[in-house]
């Protein structure tokens, strides 16, 4: 290798003990800070293309093996595998992996050991240790919990969608399958999604569940340990006009839920996974996962304030007229006040007592476990998970009772 024509940013990266094969193949941004890019068993493979001056990438992170990686301004965790395709803006903890043509893009969270296998699309998604997601997979907007360890966890099989774009090109689509406050605990059923279905967004699905391959799921599921199939559409036509929104209460229902969710997220983030500050979790690492997830929330705040919005113009669902009228009318005038109160709750903490009791005894596992998320959350009791739970599910709790509380004709399911 002439190192006259090599980028010194590689140079660097080859001092610190990065491995390289063929350095003239790979691209590393100008912008990229050398000092969050770790030489310990890092590899680089041919055609690695890193941008981004908030790229982070830990020890054992292995990138390329089966194909070019672009990757821009992602964190990666100790031990991440990113075999092949492009990744921005998202985060990776410990022993996650995306295998060849993966396309990952913003507000995307992986957690530990979570994985897709080949062709998989991820935007504004987050997925719990463990979840699985087989080849040919598009499942942008979600939230997957569910599973105890990498035996036991949810799963989606291949060619499964999750469709998250309406025919009036909206987006306030996002489905909720499992939940944050008992998911963070790591040991409810998981969920299983059969191979080429799909998920008509906005959709919540309780733990248990399982859906028949070819099922696509048109509705919410919230009786645990249900199978679903034959759910696939219809044949025939009937007329159809744009701009016709039949199914208020459940959408905004949905998103507002969806959002209280991951404001839970955001407090067991700033309360517990800081607690777990270490080599196989930095500081820049937890920044960048509390970034992502303040991203997704703004998403999710931006696509239902579109929807709201859109219902001034909307056009009367044949059948349905006083209600549904009345729910159009209020959700565009009042949807200011109920956005107010969306981002007023998005800094509540919580019953304090449930909280505190929770941490306390959490300190003293982590002691005990030498920081290992995975292995303290598995080892709590549940009658310290249930405080955590009770913790959590009062924050989903209050801010569905204060937005509602802004709107007479809309309420909570």
């Amino acid at each position: 290798m002439n190192q006259d024509h090599v980028n010194p940013n590689i140079i660097q990266l080859l001092d610190k003990g990065v491995k390289i094969p063929n350095p003239d193949s790979v691209e590393i941004g100008e912008e990229v800070k050398i000092d969050r890019i770790s030489g310990e068993d890092v590899t680089l493979h041919s055609g690695c293309k890193i941008y981004g001056a908030s790229t982070l990438i830990l020890q054992g992170a292995k990138i390329g093996h089966q194909g070019p990686v672009t990757i821009d301004n992602c964190q990666l965790g100790p031990e991440v595998e990113l075999h092949g395709g492009y990744f921005k803006e998202s985060v990776f903890l410990k022993k996650s992996s995306m295998q060849t043509g993966a396309h990952v893009r913003e507000g995307t969270i992986l957690e530990e050991q979570a994985n897709g296998a080949h062709t998989v699309g991820l935007k504004q998604t987050v997925l719990f240790p463990f979840v699985t997601l087989g080849s040919l997979i598009n499942f942008c907007d979600c939230l997957m919990a569910g599973g105890t360890d990498r035996r036991n966890h949810s799963e989606v099989g291949s060619s499964y969608i999750h469709f998250n774009f309406t025919p009036n090109q909206d987006k306030a689509t996002p489905s909720l399958l499992g939940d944050v406050p008992r998911g963070v605990m790591l040991d409810k059923p998981p969920i299983f999604l059969g191979g080429q279905g799909g998920i008509v967004g906005p959709s919540r699905l309780e733990y248990g569940t399982v859906t028949a391959a070819g099922t696509i799921v048109r509705r919410d599921v919230l009786t645990p340990g249900q199978l679903i199939f034959g759910e696939g559409g219809k044949g025939g036509n009937i007329p159809y006009a744009a701009d016709v929104y039949s199914n208020i209460q459940r959408v905004f229902t949905n998103n507002i839920i969806y959002i209280a969710n991951l404001v839970a997220l955001m407090r067991w983030y700033e309360n517990v996974r800081s607690m777990f500050i270490s080599k196989d979790f930095p500081e820049p690492l937890y920044n960048g996962l509390t970034q992502r997830l303040a991203q997704a929330v703004e998403e999710r705040i931006k696509r239902l304030s579109s929807y709201c919005n859109a219902q001034d113009k909307a056009d009367e669902s044949p059948g349905k007229k006083s209600t549904l009228q009345k729910q159009k009318k209020e959700l565009y005038e009042h949807w200011p006040e109920a956005e107010d109160q969306i981002h007023y709750n998005i800094d509540f903490q919580g019953n304090l007592q449930y909280r505190d009791n929770f941490l306390s005894i959490l300190q003293n596992e982590i002691q005990s476990n030498r920081k290992d998320y995975i292995k303290t959350v598995q080892g709590l009791n549940k009658e310290v998970k249930n405080i955590g739970t009770q913790w959590l599910q009062g924050i989903v709790d209050d801010m569905q009772r204060d937005v509602f509380g802004k709107l007479s004709t809309i309420k909570t399911q």
